[in-house]
């Protein structure tokens, strides 16, 4: 999986038509629909602006009046093809005069979203797993300064007889992050599944 770095935008010209593409990334719907309308006041007199959204379990394909399965459909199918997610794509269209058919649209938002992509950086999706840690709580300075130094995200702590963090690691080398951390707290270290 990747994920587009920052705005990119490309811009290509079909039969006297324009379509701009434009990709983005984003973590929410809410997120997605702000961009949307901020590209929309940007391009107030373009006449479609087609887009898809793939993030956090969440999408949508929108034609934005295009004929269905010829816009929203072949984005969707090229960022699938690239394995990109956390994205909104987005091609603003001005119409030229000239139609050109189902085919000729397939191919034109297809080709919007690759020049974008062509502009955009890309990078892996580094996938994560969380691991409840326990220290007493004269180690929890310690600990919350060990994480922070090896740039590990705290996402929840709860306090019980000890002090519990929940950290969100990397999994490509979990294992070894965790022995770091222990070997740190000197041994003070008890890990947990997320839910244990």
């Amino acid at each position: 999986m990747f994920q587009v770095q920052e705005k990119a935008q490309a811009e290509v010209e079909i039969r006297k038509s324009r379509f701009i593409g434009i990709v983005l990334p984003v973590a929410s719907r809410d997120e997605a629909m702000r961009e949307l309308s901020a590209i929309r006041a940007r391009w107030p007199d373009a006449r479609h602006y087609c887009a898809v959204l793939l993030c956090a379990g969440d999408s949508m394909l929108d034609d934005d009046g295009e004929p269905s399965g010829t816009a929203a459909r072949p984005m969707y199918n090229v960022l699938q093809h690239k394995h990109i997610v956390n994205v909104l794509a987005v091609v603003v269209r001005y119409f030229g005069g000239i139609k050109l058919g189902a085919g000729g649209l397939v191919r034109a938002y297809t080709q919007a979203v690759n020049a974008a992509l062509a502009e955009a950086e890309l990078a892996p999706l580094s996938r994560t797993c969380l691991r409840r840690l326990a220290v007493a709580f004269s180690g929890e300075a310690r600990l919350r300064r060990a994480c922070q130094e090896m740039d590990l995200a705290v996402a929840d702590q709860q306090y019980a007889d000890r002090v519990w963090l929940t950290v969100e690691l990397p999994e490509e080398d979990v294992e070894a992050r965790l022995a770091e951390l222990a070997d740190r707290m000197a041994g003070a270290l008890e890990v947990a599944s997320p839910d244990g």
